[in-house]
């Protein structure tokens, strides 16, 4: 069976089909490009962990997830705002790498659209009272027993604003691997700037699988 994709050896083509499973995964809660791992740190402290994709802008040429402005990722973002997403689709045969520049929101108009939208249930892991990653002499989920299911209101939710944080990734490039049956195909897009019109980009090469 050969591979008849539009997307096989057209760059444009290729770029259609990233954002669309980008956007895709912010919907699908199914979607593989839904779950992205994240990786961040310094040289002698690199970190991953899965994130969930909340929004994928491509006129702004930007993802961004949740996080808690007390995570140990917060203090590594701040120390070094450049990062890497991989996304991987089994079914479509698609890696995708991003490496991205970030930007930690906590308390400003950002947060408030997004938190906003968030769905209750959504809300739970922002009730904790100690951050993620906070040693624990038990088993815990972090949460006071009366908060530790779905019985807390939409005010006591609420509460959890505080901790709410938004990482906006601005994407400095992208790197893209089909495993096609007729032959692997990679190819890379560099941004000149992050503005994300078709005219930022300043090189699409192919590369080696």
């Amino acid at each position: 069976m050969t591979d008849t994709v539009p997307y096989y050896e057209d760059f444009l083509e290729i770029k259609k089909k990233i954002w669309s499973m980008l956007d895709n995964a912010v919907k699908d809660r199914s979607s593989p490009f839904r779950i992205p791992v994240f990786i961040c740190g310094s040289q002698s402290d690199l970190d991953g962990r899965i994130v969930v994709l909340r929004k994928s802008d491509k006129s702004n040429n930007l993802v961004q997830y949740h996080s808690d402005i007390r995570s140990d990722k917060i203090e590594k973002l701040k120390s070094n705002k450049n990062a890497a997403m991989l996304f991987y689709d089994k079914d479509e045969k698609i890696q995708v790498r991003l490496k991205v520049e970030c930007t930690i929101n906590h308390n400003n108009d950002v947060t408030k659209e997004s938190w906003s939208k968030t769905q209750h249930i959504s809300r739970k892991c922002y009730l904790v009272d100690n951050g993620p990653g906070t040693e624990s002499d038990i088993p815990t989920s972090g949460l006071k027993p009366e908060l530790d299911n779905f019985d807390y209101t939409k005010e006591q939710s609420e509460e959890g604003y505080k901790n709410f944080t938004v990482i906006q990734c601005k994407i400095k490039s992208i790197e893209w691997l089909y495993l096609a049956a007729k032959g692997h195909r990679r190819a890379r897009f560099d941004f000149e700037n992050n503005l994300g019109s078709e005219n930022t980009i300043s090189r699409d090469y192919w590369l080696v699988p």
